[in-house]
């Protein structure tokens, strides 16, 4: 039988559990990165880190502090809030950020579907940013819009 654990041994315990907001960040990074085809030793060399660095904040085992985000931000050519876009509110605490701090943003719709984090969805992204011509990108782009069932 297991012993009970103590309130210290507890608090121990959660403090080498990844945060989930640290893991959603991470997971962002991750997916920026994909998406422009980047490696984790190319972005790590962008940063001045190592790859394993750079897995330890895509899988939310390391914290990234503020200045870290920003560099983030700038290599991976997205704002600072991207990296917090699509969050769950049970992530962001119970009543989210949003709810708590009136007016200050509009309350995000949480996002179920997986489809962005799908090896196809990244393939397609990266084929159609490889499109040289804008005008050619511009008319596959319509095409596809006109395959798809209007809702």
């Amino acid at each position: 039988m297991k012993e009970p654990v103590s309130g210290q041994d507890a608090k121990a315990e959660r403090e080498h559990r990844p945060s989930p907001i640290d893991v959603h960040v991470g997971s962002r990074v991750r997916l920026r990165r994909t998406l422009l085809g980047m490696s984790q030793e190319r972005l790590g060399e962008a940063l001045g880190l190592t790859f394993q660095q750079v897995q330890k904040y895509e899988r939310g085992v390391n914290r990234i502090g503020a200045s870290r985000l920003f560099d983030l931000s700038r290599v991976l050519d997205v704002p600072i809030s991207f990296f917090f876009d699509d969050m769950p509110g049970q992530v962001g605490g119970s009543q989210g950020f949003a709810r708590r701090v009136a007016g200050f943003a509009e309350e995000a719709s949480p996002f179920e579907d997986d489809t962005l984090h799908r090896r196809e969805t990244l393939e397609l992204v990266r084929a159609y940013y490889r499109i040289q011509d804008p005008a050619v990108r511009r008319r596959v782009f319509d095409l596809i819009k006109a395959m798809t069932p209007v809702e």
